[in-house]
């Protein structure tokens, strides 16, 4: 009976203190891109553009992670973090960082026919490629491009503001 009941508290336990949903973590294209953060599913998206070479970004993303660990029950809301890394390096450095810094959310590799710089415009016309930099979406609409580090209580605020 002993072992039954640590059988039954290891299975349990597991399923409500060990198990995450485990990340994506693949090449886009820019229209899947735009099928992400166009849909009209009263979401918000929260899409944060980086890099692994980026110091910036890897100073933000802690922050970035303790919103989305608190938001993780909320259905109306998703984190994206969109890797500008050289698309040969999805499988290696950006999948080592993401292990590395125990990210959570999705995360894609933009890559497209068309170059970074020839896309920036299509994301948002005032964009000169500068990561760190946020984007906020709901129902196919771009709420705010934020470009440049953002801290947790200014992610949070917003956040806030756009739910």
């Amino acid at each position: 009976m002993k072992n039954f009941s640590v059988f039954i508290f290891l299975l349990f336990g597991s399923i409500l203190f060990g198990q995450q949903s485990e990340s994506a973590l693949k090449k886009i294209d820019f229209n899947e891109f735009q099928s992400i953060v166009n849909q009209q599913d009263d979401v918000l998206y929260v899409v944060n553009f980086w890099a692994t070479w980026c110091r910036p970004c890897i100073e933000e993303i802690p922050g970035f992670m303790e919103v989305n660990k608190k938001m993780t029950d909320e259905p109306k809301f998703k984190m994206i973090l969109v890797s500008l890394d050289y698309k040969n390096l999805l499988n290696t450095k950006v999948k080592n960082f993401v292990q590395k810094h125990s990210i959570t959310t999705d995360v894609y590799l933009l890559d497209d026919v068309r170059s970074t710089m020839e896309l920036l415009p299509e994301i948002d016309v005032n964009w000169r490629g500068a990561i760190p930099s946020t984007g906020f979406y709901k129902n196919g609409k771009k709420l705010l491009f934020h470009q440049g580090f953002m801290n947790q209580f200014e992610l949070e605020d917003l956040v806030d503001d756009f739910m």
